[in-house]
């Protein structure tokens, strides 16, 4: 039986930040989790089509904010479509606004 081969374009890593999540549940007070970025990721319609390389980092803006960075790697086509159609979007996490931001690496993993 023969297989019948799909064609993809090339595809490559790009990497973005989202800004504006609080680093402190509102509903748990409890620390943001790596569960629950993926369910915003998840049910969000603008992440439709996006691939997610490996888990979301999240880290703490600094010591004094309750502000995090959550950083995604997400699988692109080489022109880099995914990332300029998510670049500069907004989108609401509970009564908070979060923005996307493109990057050009990730933090290292402590």
């Amino acid at each position: 039986m023969n297989k019948v081969k799909v064609l993809r374009l090339p595809q490559s890593k790009s990497y973005l930040k989202i800004i504006g999540i609080p680093y402190i549940n509102e509903k748990s007070n409890a620390l943001i989790t790596v569960d629950v970025i993926e369910d915003i990721i998840k049910y969000n319609h603008i992440f439709n089509n996006i691939v997610v390389t490996s888990k979301p980092q999240i880290i703490k803006i600094s010591l004094k904010s309750d502000m995090a960075i959550i950083w995604l790697d997400i699988w692109d086509i080489q022109s880099g479509s995914n990332v300029k159609s998510l670049t500069n979007r907004c989108f609401n996490v509970e009564r908070h606004i979060a923005m996307i931001r493109d990057t050009n690496v990730k933090p290292r993993t402590p």
